[in-house]
């Protein structure tokens, strides 16, 4: 154990959350009582000195990034979740958008010759889409690029897919992944505790759905990723309990990649009475989710909903993975008042705000194999060259 870890620990007054950073340090795994000690009593540069210990003891200053762009085939949803100001109604769908299978085919060629790794595909719930167009349009992807991987659906979208086409979970994650699914994103996750559930999106997938669909993609060996919405009407122990879910499926099928907390933005939804959580819980939500999902590897923030100096913050506080250069192909946060109203950063922004706060910069790929280690090249030749850029 480091010197300085060791003085953070012994200048805590208080003697419980000692023992949990001791228990921490040791490899111990803390207990749900832990977690929500560690909301209700720690400040933030304890958790974030602690969190930090356990990212560089796993990661160094490694911090991954990934080349990607999105497709959002609609916003046009049977679902009114209450903190959503992204979708409309189907009965307003005059005001959202729907795309066709050639306008989505005609994003993905607009990448053609650009080292983009990553699709992800992720939108509101439109009744007339079905099963089928998705799988459809996953083939045509595939046809066109075999080597790009195909990030896409929420439980929430393959909930509803699967029960309209009348197939069983195991049956739609087996048709999606043969036509060229290669992994699940972790949205639609919000807060599991139905206390919560049932007060801002009730009629959607409830925790033990959205579970069932991950760990049946698990079991076909694809990997998916998890999130959870923070700071709205939640209690910490709500937050514990969403993280514990996960923490049990991680420990039965390893599948999942990464942890992302999403801050809930109150513009122009259902829930702007309420207000947003401040930079210092943000920075706590990041350092205990690193101390709590010990069996989750990467813990990752996505700029576009922080903003890019607070995505920086976050990389002292367990976080080592920031997403990717998105190229402003996403509306979710930007409808919602996010700091990021276009998001897009080159590779070189990126490389650049990562090297700012004295990380590697590391790309990588969806699954976390490492691309290329960007420590050594510098930023000029990052922005002369194509294949870097």
């Amino acid at each position: 154990m480091n010197t300085f870890i060791q003085q953070v620990i012994a200048a805590e007054p208080d003697a419980a959350l000692r023992t949990i950073a001791n228990k921490i340090i040791a490899r111990e795994r803390i207990t749900p009582e832990d977690g929500v000690l560690l909301f209700e009593r720690a400040n933030a540069p304890f958790v974030g000195a602690l969190a930090n210990f356990v990212r560089e003891r796993l990661h160094g200053n490694k911090t991954y990034f990934n080349r990607n762009f999105h497709i959002e085939p609609t916003n046009v949803c049977v679902f009114a979740c209450k903190f959503c100001s992204y979708s409309r109604l189907y009965a307003h769908r005059e005001e959202g958008w729907e795309l066709t299978t050639d306008q989505m085919l005609d994003i993905v060629k607009g990448y053609d010759g650009k080292p983009v790794t990553e699709v992800h595909i992720v939108g509101g719930v439109h009744p007339k889409l079905t099963l089928e167009f998705f799988a459809d349009l996953l083939r045509k992807i595939k046809a066109h690029r075999p080597e790009l991987h195909i990030k896409g659906f929420t439980p929430v979208e393959l909930d509803y897919m699967f029960r309209k086409a009348k197939k069983s979970v195991e049956e739609g994650m087996a048709y999606l992944q043969e036509a060229g699914l290669d992994s699940l994103p972790g949205g639609g996750a919000e807060i599991f505790h139905p206390e919560i559930r049932q007060q801002i999106c009730d009629d959607k997938v409830d925790a033990e759905g959205w579970l069932k669909i991950h760990e049946a993609a698990h079991n076909l060996g694809m990997h998916t990723n998890a999130t959870m919405l923070y700071g709205h009407i939640e209690k910490y122990w709500h937050r514990v309990d969403h993280m514990e879910r996960l923490r049990q499926l991680q420990d039965k099928t390893g599948g999942f990649n990464t942890f992302i907390p999403l801050k809930f933005r109150n513009k122009q939804n259902d829930m702007s009475n309420i207000p947003e959580s401040g930079i210092i819980e943000d920075m706590r939500m990041y350092a205990i989710a690193r101390l709590y999902m010990d069996n989750f590897t990467h813990l990752k923030a996505y700029w576009p909903m922080l903003g890019r100096q607070n995505a920086q913050l976050t990389l002292s506080f367990g976080v080592n993975d920031i997403d990717g250069t998105i190229d402003d192909s996403t509306k979710i946060y930007s409808m919602a008042g996010s700091e990021e109203q276009t998001p897009a950063m080159s590779t070189a922004q990126l490389v650049t705000l990562i090297k700012q706060v004295k990380r590697q910069p590391v790309e990588r790929d969806t699954l976390y194999h490492e691309l290329r280690d960007y420590t050594d090249i510098d930023i000029k030749e990052i922005e002369v060259n194509p294949l870097l850029n």
